[in-house]
């Protein structure tokens, strides 16, 4: 059953030329703004007892009045989908997102994502914008993803992260020697000849990435990377582009390269690892209701793991 809200407040004089539909954001961030609109909408929000639009401008001392419920805005199915959550308090959820897993129903995945998995295992989160989950993931990029469990995280969360205040560390095991750690800053945009890729472009959005070497191989490198932006595919454009693709990346990794001397066994390991090799292994942010920096770190999962063993010997 949705929640009940019942507002009922008085404006001041000071209240006098602002949009409701600001004016409410502000005096209550709960509530998204996208709830606040569709209240407006539905009539659910009365200034001196009459509906309003958006854009309607308070005089100031009028009594605004609220009698809404907290709609669903995520329409996916729940379903059965094992999580493995390593952090949950009463304001959000940290888990470990496996390689296979797509985060968003989209196109081709309706169902069995990740979205439906949370809403499954928390029926409230229908009322959140994508079952709460603030940032995402490739489908087979593994690691950290944060789901928020109430409204006033989720705000925070998404503010925290468009402010570029949260860190984002990953590993990934690139194909090549890089000589050092360095940072990449180039544009990132939707590929000119590949409308499904993206790549490094003169009119893209500004993507930004760090790297330090953890460890070299014959012929490969893990970095740990960390991310200022979050643009679609980063990563895995920003190491394609610099002649260091990510082992196993179909997309962006170009045609297999493989260094001298490589045995018949380790270039079969290499063909068919089934996925990018790029783990989500660090998030760092401000907790919404503690106002305490959070951190939470995981190891490499098991299949890069057994590929590192394979490039050891």
């Amino acid at each position: 059953m949705a929640a009940k809200i019942s507002i009922s407040k008085k404006l001041s004089s000071n209240h006098s030329g602002l949009r409701i539909d600001v004016l409410i954001a502000k005096e209550y961030p709960q509530y998204s703004r996208t709830h606040i609109k569709r209240w407006i909408e539905k009539g659910w929000l009365t200034l001196d007892g009459n509906t309003v639009r958006p854009s309607t401008k308070v005089k100031g001392n009028e009594i605004v009045k609220i009698k809404a419920e907290k709609e669903e805005l995520t329409k996916d199915s729940p379903e059965k989908i094992p999580l493995d959550i390593i952090f949950e308090d009463k304001d959000l959820i940290i888990l470990d997102k496996p390689s296979n897993l797509v985060v968003h129903p989209g196109a081709g995945n309706k169902t069995g994502t990740l979205v439906n998995g949370l809403l499954g295992y928390n029926e409230d989160l229908v009322s959140l914008p994508r079952a709460g989950i603030v940032h995402r993931l490739d489908k087979n990029t593994s690691g950290l993803l944060i789901t928020a469990k109430n409204e006033i995280t989720y705000l925070d969360l998404v503010k925290q992260i468009q402010q570029r205040s949260v860190i984002k560390k990953y590993l990934a095991l690139v194909v090549g020697e890089p000589i050092s750690g360095g940072r990449i800053n180039t544009n990132i945009g939707r590929h000119p000849k590949f409308r499904t890729k993206q790549a490094v472009v003169e009119k893209g959005k500004e993507a930004i990435t760090s790297y330090k070497i953890v460890k070299k191989y014959k012929g490969y490198s893990l970095l740990k990377v960390s991310i200022l932006t979050g643009r679609t595919h980063q990563i895995r454009v920003h190491f394609s582009h610099m002649g260091y693709p990510i082992v196993g990346d179909k997309t962006y990794g170009g045609k297999s390269k493989y260094p001298k001397g490589i045995s018949a066994l380790l270039r079969e390991k290499i063909d068919q690892f089934p996925r990018q090799a790029l783990h989500a292994s660090e998030l760092e942010f401000i907790h919404p209701r503690t106002k305490q920096k959070v951190n939470f770190k995981i190891s490499l999962p098991k299949d890069i793991l057994e590929l590192i063993t394979f490039l050891k010997r």
